[in-house]
């Protein structure tokens, strides 16, 4: 028959979301850029207006277009082949934001191993640079005047969440192939519709708590921080390799609280899960750089320098 499939791809169909998530991302870019160039600090220029118009419109773009694919998997259109493809792009994806993480490490240990002689001063907050004859001895890091964040304190306490956390996501992932779902509704569980032997969406709230906890107590510690983000290389490096972390935390709290929609509405099968799986994968991820964080940054890169007392 004329215009019948017969290949276990999925061809799209003409659609408005691509033009439209483009024209919002350029809304978005142009709006930040005119904000930050004097639109916030008493010469408006609309920038602040158009941003956050365009943030919008990429926050509308991207639930519609993950309503249509959820839709195409529920009619079919996502054979083996297609899903195939589908994990090929997230480990694309992953890809790229290990990339993206290599440019703070390389930030980082430039700033580490080749250090400026700086001085910080605590009392005034400013930093000065050294230039007589005391600079060698004033080239170290941390700098010379900066008090670390103790890292066995409340980075460890977050490492330790976040290792519980990828063991409560895998415990998800597995009930879920093993299609361990439904019982009846008892105490606390029973409360908020998760049965006594769905162990999907039990491991899936317990995830999306300790996320949530996490990013609590990183924020906490932002607000007692020893040191400031601008005007120093050390702040400068940390706050940006771990606040880009952080940011990732609540970008994948957000991703695993969706499929936790979707487990509530039934999306999942043991066979095709292939989101649930996307989530999981993204958290494994975020697990893994935030060890090489906290060994790098907190442990090895405070090494020797006073302790903050807060």
């Amino acid at each position: 028959m004329a215009g019948a499939k017969n290949h276990d791809y999925h061809i799209l169909k003409p659609d408005i979301w691509p033009i439209i998530g483009a024209f919002s991302a350029l809304a978005m870019a142009a709006g930040g850029i005119s904000w930050m160039h004097g639109g916030h600090v008493g010469h408006p220029n609309g920038g602040g207006y158009l941003f956050f118009a365009g943030v919008a419109g990429v926050l509308f773009t991207m639930f519609s277009w993950w309503a249509n694919v959820i839709q195409e998997a529920h009619q079919g259109d996502h054979t083996p082949v297609v899903q195939l493809h589908l994990r090929y792009g997230m480990i694309l994806f992953i890809a790229s934001e290990v990339m993206f993480f290599l440019g703070w490490f390389w930030a980082f240990f430039d700033f580490s191993l080749f250090p400026a002689p700086v001085v910080w001063d605590a009392a005034s907050k400013t930093a000065s640079l050294v230039t007589d004859a005391g600079a060698k001895a004033a080239a170290v890091w941390p700098p010379k005047g900066i008090e670390v964040i103790n890292a066995f304190q409340f980075p460890l306490l977050n490492t330790l969440i976040l290792l519980l956390s990828g063991t409560t996501v895998t415990w998800a992932h597995h009930a879920l192939i093993h299609n361990q779902r439904g019982g009846a509704m008892k105490g606390l569980w029973g409360l908020i519709g998760v049965g006594e032997n769905d162990s999907v969406k039990k491991g899936l709230w317990l995830t999306i708590v300790l996320g949530l906890l996490f990013s609590s107590i990183q924020a906490y510690e932002y607000s007692d921080a020893p040191f400031p983000f601008k005007g120093l290389n050390y702040g400068a490096s940390f706050f940006m390799a771990t606040g880009f972390h952080g940011f990732h935390v609540l970008i994948g709290t957000i991703f695993l609280s969706v499929n936790l929609v979707r487990a509530y509405k039934g999306d999942f099968t043991p066979r095709q899960h292939f989101g649930f799986e996307a989530a999981a994968w993204y958290w494994h991820f975020v697990d893994v750089v935030w060890l090489f964080l906290f060994v790098t940054i907190y442990v090895w890169g405070g090494w020797g320098a006073p302790i903050h007392a807060g």
